[in-house]
């Protein structure tokens, strides 16, 4: 067995804890949306045509934004395709996914799901074949109450009230060679300055994001961002990350695995670090924020999903990892990671929903079920609530090849005054020792009482949820926990994500 132990203290606060952390993305891409979220024939189907099976699963899941329509698809998508009758919509060639796009989910069918589910939208415009008028006639049209063409179109199109889409994605991962019409860093820091210079004309109370770099090792990385912000710095409130997790090869141990947590924990400091120093240049206050939105492990579905499928297909069955818990434990540790960035983290989506590297699968008439992935993030979703506190860990560790040395722990605690409620999120990644664990909570009140406390864990770390096993792999009560006033003892199992939740009873 090893000793951990992990204190926080009320008055030592790294921020609020933004709750749009727990995004999700939805990109027409394969069967995220059709055969996903939306499947008239589905016994499921409500009057709109979206599967009801889908929306139970994505209120469980606690998801509390949604990025939306791409991804790659974005830089191709004309917006006017998927408004108006659906019968007198075009069919387009999709270029970044090589498939049919039938546009019979567009805007409004959107709009309309996020309502259902509840989830605020995170719009993006087409910064890739089409510029800043473009986009400012889409917010227009979104957003404008009434009296002008765009936004009496929507009225038209029975949307009478504007939808309020505050938070916009200027284009998507623009420096990659597999966009569509990419970018260099000068190219698209101008445009993106042009086109959030237009968007707010139309609605001075919307968010913006510009794209980083598409990945932590892209070799342009550093001064993409640099560039980029030096033009569009002053219309802009978020820099975007991208990363997705990996084994490079068969061999690659678990611990590297899980290494990769401590990897994104410098992409971020990093990019923060560019940020700043373009502030800096330029004397200003202002703090650009970061939107982690799009983030997921993603490896097995890769080879040759990029290739163009024969025949351009509609919803062809791409990009759909199946995860096990290994996979379900590098999520938690990655949530804990950017809750301890909550500072300058304030968006984050997980890519995406349904099917496409999603939490949730589906079979086409037939169920849906919970991948392992969704119970960290759905305990999370639902316990993160308040202020974050900064955590200090002591814990005994193992050296990675790449990372160097790191801790057996990572943990993060949130705190929610209105409540009393204090959680506690802590992964294990020894592999075959149990952690002795002991929190302290200084500050939040002389005695503590547990509300709840689950564990993630499986002897198997290649075990799978499937649609004949869907509940294999699931949260189970974490019992042997030991409250003495502030403090707790708890035992965790090897290769475990755990979730503990107090509540003070005495001031």
């Amino acid at each position: 067995m090893i000793e951990a132990q992990l204190t926080v203290d009320r008055d030592f606060e790294i921020a609020a804890l933004d709750r749009r952390l727990f995004g999700v993305f939805v990109e027409h891409l394969g069967r995220c949306v059709y055969t996903g979220i939306y499947e008239p024939d589905h016994p499921t189907a409500d009057a709109d045509g979206f599967r009801q099976d889908v929306t139970e699963l994505t209120r469980e899941l606690g998801a509390t934004l949604v990025r939306y329509p791409g991804g790659n698809f974005m830089s191709g998508y004309d917006w006017e395709d998927g408004v108006g009758p659906k019968d007198q919509r075009p069919t387009r060639l999709d270029l970044a996914w090589f498939s049919t796009e039938t546009n019979q989910v567009g805007t409004n069918e959107f709009m309309a799901w996020c309502e259902r589910v509840g989830m605020t939208p995170m719009f993006g415009v087409n910064l890739g074949t089409r510029g800043a008028d473009e986009a400012r006639q889409y917010l227009e049209y979104c957003n404008h109450p009434g009296g002008t063409t765009r936004s009496e179109l929507r009225r038209s199109h029975g949307v009478d009230a504007p939808h309020a889409i505050k938070l916009w994605c200027l284009g998507n991962e623009m420096d990659g060679p597999w966009q569509i019409c990419r970018k260099t860093p000068d190219e698209y820091g101008r445009l993106a300055l042009e086109t959030g210079k237009l968007m707010r004309m139309v609605d001075p109370t919307i968010e913006l994001a510009a794209c980083g770099s598409s990945a932590y090792d892209m070799p342009s990385y550093g001064v993409w961002e640099d560039r980029v912000l030096e033009h569009c710095f002053d219309v802009v409130d978020y820099l975007s990350l991208h990363s997705y997790f990996v084994k490079p090869t068969s061999d690659t141990s678990t611990e590297s695995f899980l290494a990769q947590i401590e990897s994104n924990a410098r992409y971020i400091e990093a990019t923060v670090a560019v940020a700043d120093a373009v502030a800096a240049r330029r004397h200003s206050a202002k703090r650009i924020m970061l939107s982690f939105d799009e983030w997921n492990v993603w490896y097995r579905a890769r080879p040759g999903e990029h290739m163009k499928q024969e025949g351009w297909p509609q919803a062809p069955r791409l990009l759909e990892e199946v995860y096990n818990v290994e996979d379900a434990l590098l999520i938690g540790g990655m949530l804990t990671m950017m809750i301890n960035h909550a500072d300058r983290v304030k968006v984050a989506c997980l890519a995406q929903l349904v099917n496409v590297i999603g939490p949730i699968m589906t079979t086409p008439g037939g169920p849906a079920w919970r991948q392992t992935i969704f119970h960290p993030f759905a305990l999370t979703a639902r316990h993160a609530h308040g202020t974050v506190l900064r955590p200090v860990i002591r814990s005994p560790g193992w050296i990675d090849p790449k990372q160097g040395e790191l801790p057996y722990l990572c943990a993060s605690v949130v705190h929610d005054a209105a409540s009393g409620r204090t959680a506690i999120f802590a992964l294990n990644r020894h592999l075959s020792e149990e952690m002795d664990l002991t929190v302290t909570l200084r500050g939040l009140g002389l005695t503590q009482e547990l509300v709840e406390a689950q564990q993630l864990q499986h002897a198997d770390l290649q075990a799978c949820n499937s649609e004949a096993e869907p509940d294999k792999v699931t949260p189970v009560p974490l019992s042997g926990i030991v409250i003495d006033g502030d403090q707790l003892r708890v035992r965790l199992h090897p290769a475990s994500w755990n979730v503990i939740v107090m509540k003070a009873t005495s001031p």
